[in-house]
């Protein structure tokens, strides 16, 4: 991604046995890539670092370390690469501060309505009982 760049050794990348089917290939292929990297070591302002753990959830450990795993295809080299596009991801979708949300107010004619359907709603259920039986 333009502008931001792990310094050298922050990001380690570690191959092991995928799940699921594929025969003797994942019996014997180590094909799963992991990535790790430690949030601390990004280089990101306080702010993007937040958010980015923040969006990031469960795929940050208690170490504060950022963990990334790829294991849909049957190469090393394709999983090592959807690791650091889904990192790439992450960091684009946390770049910029979410936009705030403007609370608005209902319409007058969407209050009626509501108000409408209700009186509606509580006329029906005081029809259905009440009868001498």
């Amino acid at each position: 991604m333009p502008g931001v760049s792990a310094p050298e050794g922050a990001i380690v990348v570690t191959f092991s046995r995928a799940s699921g089917p594929g025969g003797q290939n994942v019996n014997k292929r180590s094909t799963r890539a992991t990535l790790r990297v430690s949030v601390a070591d990004l280089p990101l302002p306080g702010a993007w670092r937040s958010r980015l753990r923040r969006a990031a959830g469960s795929l940050v450990t208690g170490d504060d370390e950022l963990v990334i795993s790829s294991e849909e295809s049957r190469s090393q080299a394709r999983n090592r690469e959807q690791c650091f596009e889904k990192l790439r991801a992450l960091l684009e979708s946390t770049r910029r501060p979410p936009k705030p949300r403007i609370p608005t107010k209902p319409k007058r004619g969407a209050i009626e309505r509501r108000l409408r359907e209700k009186r509606q709603r509580s006329d029906r259920k005081r029809q259905r009982g009440g009868g001498d039986w």
